[in-house]
């Protein structure tokens, strides 16, 4: 079964191979060559308990431009939303459905649909982990900065889900990846202690100094992701703003990334994310092209 559920329980290669269909599939889309259909005849599920702009679009567009048919479903469209269980709406979207895709707020709800569905389960995010997400921002690196070995990359702010999946992807590319942000806020012990273990170059640090210097990708997201209380996190996460001082002490070729949507003056700055460095709409882009690749990997066998 071709679940992809986190970056990690892939090797470099496969990820790569991925990687490279969504570079051929955009070029062939920009040239106005007809697509290839891995998803003919086929049926999509697309599960949502939490909304989404950019998940919904990129997903439901390219399940069509692959030649499947997508179908939306909120959790109010579904018997879990009156206790249904994971398990029971599993097994029956299996026989409806060639794969499902799914954003939630556990990650356990993913595992557990996974582990009962008998067609490919796709992680759209939950509040463990992004990867479709840093499948488009790896993509996007490549396109800018070429292969993904020995590049560095900062993250700033919060170490939540894309974080998590930031780090999967530096283990296993060998990348430099330097997580600056408030020390109580830093990404999960258990996940770190793998990544340690496994050779990652992972820098954890509170001095954006540090983290921003000669950098060649400068990262950030949102200080209040859905489902957080405000709390404290404003004036936790100021120090580490990406604003135009900052970026002046990355690399010349410095580009910025961020998945969006972002809150303009908080975690980044307008001068910023409207400048020249900036790639997020070309980021953005690339989700569409990395999981129609995804959906070719998990549903046509490619």
């Amino acid at each position: 079964m071709r679940h992809f559920l986190d970056l990690k329980d892939f090797s470099a290669d496969s990820l790569q191979t991925m990687l490279d269909d969504a570079l051929r599939m955009k070029s062939a889309q920009k040239s106005g060559t007809v697509h290839e259909m891995p998803l003919a005849g086929k049926t999509v599920a697309m599960i949502f308990e939490k909304p989404s702009t950019r998940t919904r679009v990129s997903f439901e567009v390219g399940i069509a431009q692959l030649g499947g048919t997508p179908l939306v479903l909120s959790t109010n469209d579904l018997q879990l939303g009156r206790g249904e269980t994971v398990e029971d709406t599993a097994r029956v979207l299996s026989r409806y459905v060639d794969a499902i895709m799914i954003r939630c707020f556990k990650h356990e709800t993913l595992f557990t649909l996974a582990e009962y569905a008998s067609v490919p389960v796709i992680n759209a995010l939950t509040e463990r982990s992004h990867p479709c997400q840093l499948m488009a921002d790896l993509m996007t690196m490549i396109e800018y900065h070429g292969p993904l070995a020995g590049q560095t990359v900062a993250w700033l702010g919060d170490g939540n889900n894309v974080a998590v999946s930031w780090i999967e992807a530096a283990v296993l590319f060998g990348f430099q990846l330097r997580i600056a942000g408030p020390q109580k806020y830093a990404p999960p012990a258990d996940l770190l202690a793998w990544a340690w273990a496994n050779g990652g170059d992972i820098i954890l640090t509170d001095e954006v100094g540090l983290a921003i210097d000669q950098v060649q990708n400068v990262v950030t997201d949102v200080w209040i992701s859905m489902g957080n209380d405000e709390g404290s996190r404003r004036t936790d996460f100021a120090p580490f703003q990406v604003n135009a001082d900052l970026m002046k002490a990355a690399a010349g070729d410095v580009i910025f990334m961020h998945c969006l949507p972002a809150w303009r003056g908080m975690e980044v700055t307008a001068e910023v994310i409207d400048g020249p460095q900036s790639v997020v709409f070309d980021e953005a882009e690339n989700r569409l092209h990395v999981q129609k690749a995804i959906l070719a990997w998990c549903v046509g066998s490619n």
